[in-house]
């Protein structure tokens, strides 16, 4: 196949370092591997698809390649509800209802086909907004295992539990997330081993009270995501510390690099954590109220992983390799298109 075959467009470059932006990049370089030139505007003439990874600003665009018979695929996680359960103040209240409603703008009336993250995602918007006029799909994350490997020099300290929380950001009703961390730490350093607790993301000032005795809190603040391979093998456990994920890509990185997943119950994290990848513990609640989950579950779950890890390590990993290679997502994506 020439590096010409095909054009696909995305409305813009996306900026950040995790989240929609990696996997932006990602795909644009899988899809270059197999022949297909990315571009990234959605007006250009050339493009035979565009892919709108979440909304769009360039409305007009979408309109005007629909009436060209141009398809349009739109890649959907879930939708912006904690505004719903918790203060979060007027701008984000507002930014989140707008946002939801852009997300099903283009989704009902633009899109020529939708890609669900998960099964879980797909629930959701088809429970709450019926199901999309187009065809729809599933298509999990995937990182490119070559980068994302247990093969490097970290190894997890010898002298403390070393438990990672990685996201994106915190705040905006997700630093919840952060409290049961800080709980998780501190139960576990009651166990008799100190416990190093790990937040990389933008925290924005989120962590302020004093760790729990036998507890050290380390908050690094944003890190490109080229050195999340290094901090999930320097590790021992990764918290999954959001509420209702609709496909973490820090989850499907943690378990490329063989580190096991802990992680309540909820969300897409049952399609993703199987066969020994890691711990999910009940939630013990309704997570959509924001009831109190079970802690003491969460803490009895991290202890089976903690008591075995070599087990749990090499099935992080042989479920990466089985689910979430880079190269199936991208076909994934291929066979969307028809391409």
């Amino acid at each position: 196949m020439s590096s010409s075959s095909h054009k696909l467009a995305f409305p813009a470059r996306l900026k950040g370092v995790g989240g929609p932006s990696a996997f932006q990049r990602r795909l644009a370089e899988g899809l270059a591997a197999r022949g297909v030139d990315c571009i990234y505007d959605s007006a250009d003439a050339s493009a035979e698809a565009i892919l709108v990874i979440g909304a769009t600003r360039q409305m007009s665009d979408l309109g005007r390649a629909r009436r060209r018979g141009i398809p349009i695929v739109q890649r959907l996680n879930g939708r912006n509800w904690i505004h719903r359960r918790r203060r979060t103040g007027v701008l984000h209240y507002l930014r989140a209802v707008w946002n939801n409603r852009r997300l099903r703008l283009v989704r009902d009336r633009f899109a020529t086909a939708v890609v669900y993250q998960s099964e879980f995602a797909r629930g959701w918007w088809e429970g709450s907004c019926g199901k999309a006029p187009v065809p729809a799909s599933v298509v999990l994350n995937g990182v490119p295992l070559d980068r994302f490997t247990p093969r490097g020099p970290e190894q997890p300290p010898a002298d403390r539990w070393l438990v990672l929380v990685l996201e994106a950001r915190f705040g905006g009703g997700y630093e919840i997330g952060l409290e049961w961390a800080v709980d998780l730490a501190s139960r576990l350093a009651r166990k008799g081993k100190a416990v190093e607790l790990k937040v990389v993301g933008k925290q924005d000032g989120v962590i302020t009270s004093a760790a729990p005795s036998g507890v050290h809190i380390e908050a690094m603040g944003a890190v490109p995501n080229e050195e999340v391979p290094a901090l999930d093998r320097g590790s021992h456990l990764l918290f999954s510390s959001d509420v209702l994920p609709a496909c973490p890509n820090s989850v499907i990185e943690a378990l490329a690099c063989g580190l096991p997943v802990l992680a309540f119950d909820t969300g897409a994290l049952p399609e993703i954590v199987k066969n020994d990848a890691g711990r999910l513990a009940a939630y013990g609640g309704d997570p959509w109220r924001l009831d109190p989950p079970d802690l003491d579950g969460l803490t009895a779950a991290a202890g089976e992983v903690l008591a075995d890890l070599p087990r749990f390590r090499t099935a992080a990993r042989a479920r990466a390799e089985e689910a979430f290679s880079l190269d199936r997502m991208v076909q994934g994506y291929l066979d969307v298109l028809g391409w």
